[in-house]
């Protein structure tokens, strides 16, 4: 008998014009599309064409018109500032409102871009919200962003306005947005007219006259502004992704499609209703805190918590679960790394048990792979479902999930389940042909993707087909490599440039990963290809220990070799590993692999911008010569 993901999946695919219509109808429109999907100008797919909306509306006003404007929106919870702050619907729609009006007050209208530069605070929901109200286009560059790269997205993006707070707090640091500001506007060829700031009391802005405006004193004397209705294809973003030629790639997100797809996930993937607590803890800079922070929550009449804090050290391995406990949350979305960091300190859990978690009904994990190990410890600790899901910057969100409100399929470790409604996963060689059922290569989607996904980049059509595309004709190519199985569940194994190949065989580094997680001292790890004269490449491991091992690295190491050998068998040539304190990260938690195999091959490579801690290279460095490698480097 057929079950609700089966039918909605179904019905997606045969016809998505049917499927996505009837989504739209639970949304508010000033004026009903003419067609659910272009297909006319090919491969740029535009929904509800000729429809007109507004993002903002949906967001807060819908929900305070229809009588549920005195329940909490939005939760800001700042343990390094020890700051709870809360927000009704009417509130965050008021504030909201009239930020709107002080961007107005600075000439914003329809179409301009405004960028935000913001540490974890209501402020930066408000300014994302405040934007989509009149029309105006955001763009999110993470707090704390280098001086170059943020130059590099104002060239880019060309604001008419640039938001920012005079200071972020990472752990007990405070670091100072406003001279980083200052250097990136010297750097950039396009100069923003205004630049509003919020002056936090741990750190003062220097102010320039005729240029920057208070936040505050602005707030004290804007109007509130109405929301402007926009074309449902018009866009709402621009977020960049780091490109391989070094020039960041402008995802755009439009309006309607956007806002159609993220309030049907709601339920469909999150199960979550109107009302239900729901929280992703992620930062506004990354797709996450887009997608499940700000929008699609309130776009359900869900109440959002942002987090301005980190898994550990704010102040301890126990701040998730005081969090759950403390506002009831229903539904955690969090990166694998944050949950390993706390298995780390935490490896028996002791801290959950302080907390009433019985409002705590399922946590989602996505943002990399997570390993088998890190998911069977959240089960066992918390007793509840945990899902791993799979989605990219470029997707907006998931790809492939356990559809938790339309019919939970039992878990198998190493996948993210099955393709979600509107998403035809399929799995090719390198000549676009498809493969068997359990045989790797390279994951893509047949157009038209869903809607809520990028239509282009911004200004850049051309990259856009040539990026994601030309390779695989007729499909989006995902970049990540994996297979599918006999029961439609997908694995995504690795990047594509993460299968590696040791002499004539291609392996995944991701399943060696796997491996390497399932032992009990390992709390995280990563494995790369590095350059072999004689097999082309070999794999390499680097592990993070578990707080309180005392048992000597080579034993372990040995151990590890030799988990691999068994299971993967001697085929994966695995016979180097070694012990680090701590992994190169970008401030997502994503591992910085590609960075590590240039380190190890000799390469020339310089810090990413997204890199946590730049000092940590050097760590690298000194762990390779150990083993061997990087020795040109000496």
């Amino acid at each position: 008998m057929a079950n609700k993901y089966q039918e909605a999946y179904e019905r997606s695919l045969k016809d998505p014009e049917g499927f996505w219509g009837e989504a739209a109808e639970d949304c508010h429109w000033y004026k009903k599309w003419d067609k659910v999907l272009d297909d006319s100008n090919k491969p740029f797919y535009r929904w509800f064409v000729g429809g007109e909306m507004n993002t903002a509306y949906n967001a807060l006003d819908y929900h305070v018109d229809n009588g549920r404007g005195d329940q909490l929106a939005l939760i800001y919870d700042s343990p390094v500032t020890d700051t709870i702050r809360k927000y009704t619907y009417t509130e965050l729609r008021d504030e909201v409102a009239k930020f709107a009006g002080v961007l107005q007050d600075q000439g914003v209208v329809k179409g301009d871009r405004v960028i935000i530069y913001m540490p974890m605070i209501a402020e930066a929901a408000i300014s994302m919200l405040a934007c989509a109200r009149i029309g105006a286009i955001h763009s999110v560059v993470f707090g704390g962003f280098a001086a170059k790269e943020l130059a590099t997205r104002i060239n880019d993006a060309k604001p008419r306005v640039i938001v920012t707070a005079s200071c972020g707090i990472e752990v007990k640091k405070v670091i100072a947005y406003k001279p980083l500001l200052d250097k990136a506007i010297d750097f950039s060829d396009y100069k923003p007219e205004k630049c509003v700031i919020i002056q936090r009391p741990m750190e003062k802005a220097t102010m320039i006259e005729g240029r920057d405006v208070d936040w505050e004193e602005a707030m004290a004397k804007a109007k509130p502004a109405d929301c402007v209705p926009v074309a449902a294809t018009d866009p709402l973003y621009i977020l960049y992704t780091s490109g391989t030629t070094g020039q960041p790639k402008g995802v755009v997100r439009d309006n309607g499609g956007h806002m159609v797809a993220l309030k049907w996930t709601m339920k469909a993937v999150y199960d979550i209703d109107a009302g239900d607590v729901y929280w992703a803890a992620s930062d506004v800079g990354w797709v996450v805190g887009h997608s499940y922070i700000i929008y699609a929550p309130l776009f359900k009449g869900a109440t959002t918590i942002l987090f301005e804090g980190k898994p550990v050290g704010t102040p301890d391995a126990g701040v998730f679960w005081r969090i759950i406990s403390e506002h009831g949350v229903k539904s955690l979305f969090t990166a694998p790394t944050a949950f390993r960091a706390i298995k780390r300190d935490d490896p028996k859990g002791e801290m959950i048990k302080k907390h009433d978690l019985s409002n705590f009904k399922i946590l989602f994990l996505a943002g990399e792979r997570s390993d088998p190990d890190t998911i069977q410890w959240s089960e066992r600790n918390l007793n509840v479902p945990v899902i791993d899901h799979w989605w990219q910057t470029e997707t907006g969100w998931a790809i492939c999930a356990n559809c938790m409100g339309l019919h939970y399929f039992p878990v198998k470790y190493g996948s993210p389940t099955k393709a979600v409604p509107g998403w035809d996963v399929r799995v090719v060689d390198e000549a676009a042909k498809e493969v068997k059922a359990g045989e790797i290569g390279a994951l893509v989607v047949k157009l038209p993707l869903p809607p809520g996904t990028l239509p282009t980049l911004w200004q850049n059509d051309d990259r856009f087909v040539e990026s994601y595309l030309e390779e695989f004709p007729g499909y989006y190519k995902t970049a990540d490599a994996g297979f599918i199985d006999e029961e439609d569940y997908v694995y995504v194994m690795s990047r594509t440039d993460d299968i590696i190949n040791v002499a004539g065989h291609r392996l995944s580094t991701g399943a060696m990963e796997e491996v390497l997680s399932d032992h009990q001292d390992v709390a995280e790890c990563a494995v790369l290809g590095v350059e072999d004269q004689l097999k082309g490449q070999v794999p390499v491991g680097f592990i993070v220990l578990k707080a309180g091992v005392d048992r000597p690295d080579e034993e372990i190491v040995k151990e590890v070799v030799g988990m691999v050998r068994d299971r993967i068998g001697p085929v994966a040539a695995f016979k180097t590993a070694t012990v680090v304190k701590r992994l190169p990260k970008t401030r997502s938690g994503k591992i910085l692999r590609g960075t590590i195999q240039k380190i190890a091959d000799n390469k020339e490579f310089k810090a990413p911008a997204t890199i946590d801690d730049p000092a940590i290279l050097g760590e690298m460095e000194d762990a390779l010569n150990k083993i061997g490698l990087a020795k040109s480097r000496k």
